[in-house]
């Protein structure tokens, strides 16, 4: 067992691991850590806690101290050099005519080198860009081409359910999302309803799809065959969150009716042990006697081919008569 603490950098929603090298820390807490970057600014959110040495990447790297009051007039220095650092970036971008977006800044907590992050359609020859920049700013340029969803990461903002975004609050990485996750979950396909505010699938699809897939175990499908206190019927619908099942039973005039899923036994899976059509087969419900007859009988009725010969050529035939003289 090995004692850390996790701590979460900014604009960023995954916690690592960190030494808390002989300090007590509480959730909160800013701390310098030591990371293979250099020294870097946090906030602790997992105070001290013990794991599993296999859980642990070496080597695991220790926090340096908590911020004093000269680290938060650093930090604050710094907040105010990435607002000039954006407003200089976003003239350069326009002087040299690049189809790019500058989405965010981060200089380095010793400002040892600044990290400009952007979005583009293509790929974009920004070499010019950075030589530029250093000459202004003195200091190692770094420019990173982002995705839409880390977009919407960086910048946070409420989605349709009306709370913070999962990836700018708790999602360490982002996951693949597939619109058959959509279907299973019994939602619109509609793109507009089931998509984000970054223009991707909902992340929530992912991280509630394990709770769907129990559910459908433990739920009859649509179109099985059941028994309830009330007979036998067809599951019509199923609600996989409540548990409610509408059955047409197997009398006509019969009006459906909601139960339980834990009520319900079920007989026939859907789209498994259909029975196969009966085909009648004339010749295996005959006796072999009159199959045999059968058989005979069709055979005679069939014409025999009768050879046919040609006549015996003559000598003379095709030859001109002979004159007496």
């Amino acid at each position: 067992m090995t004692e850390i603490v996790g701590v979460r950098f900014q604009n960023s929603g995954k916690v690592y691991y960190f030494s808390p090298n002989g300090l007590t820390l509480t959730m909160g807490t800013k701390v310098i850590v030591e990371t293979a970057k250099g020294k870097e600014y946090g906030i602790v959110t997992i105070p001290n806690h013990r794991v599993e040495d296999d859980t642990i990447v070496a080597p695991l790297r220790s926090v340096v101290r908590a911020m004093n009051d000269d680290d938060l007039r650093r930090l604050e220095q710094n907040r105010q050099k990435e607002k000039q650092a954006g407003k200089v970036c976003e003239q350069k971008i326009t002087a040299h005519g690049l189809d790019m977006k500058l989405v965010d800044v981060s200089c380095a907590f010793d400002g040892s080198k600044m990290v400009f992050y952007f979005t583009a359609d293509t790929r974009v020859d920004f070499r010019e860009l950075v030589k530029d920049l250093a000459s202004v700013f003195h200091t190692r340029i770094e420019l990173r081409q982002i995705g839409v969803r880390d977009e919407a990461k960086m910048f946070g903002g409420l989605g349709v359910c009306g709370r913070e975004f999962c990836c700018r609050g708790y999602l360490g990485d982002f996951q693949p999302v597939s619109i058959k996750m959509a279907k299973e979950q019994g939602l619109s396909l509609n793109p507009t309803k089931i998509s984000g505010t970054c223009g991707r699938l909902m992340c929530c699809l992912k991280h509630e799809q394990d709770v769907y897939e129990e559910l459908q175990k433990i739920t009859p499908r649509i179109g099985s065959v059941v028994k309830t206190e009330h007979g036998t019927g067809r599951v019509e619908d199923a609600n996989l969150i409540t548990g409610k099942l509408r059955i047409r039973p197997d009398e006509d005039d019969a009006a459906a009716y909601i139960v339980d899923r834990s009520e319900v036994e079920v007989i026939q899976k859907a789209g498994k042990n259909r029975p196969k059509p009966h085909r009648p087969d004339n010749r295996k419900q005959q006796p072999a006697d009159k199959q045999q007859q059968g058989d005979k009988q069709q055979a005679e009725k069939k014409p025999e081919k009768r050879s046919q010969k040609r006549p015996p050529r003559r000598p003379d035939a095709g030859e001109a008569p002979k004159s007496d003289s």
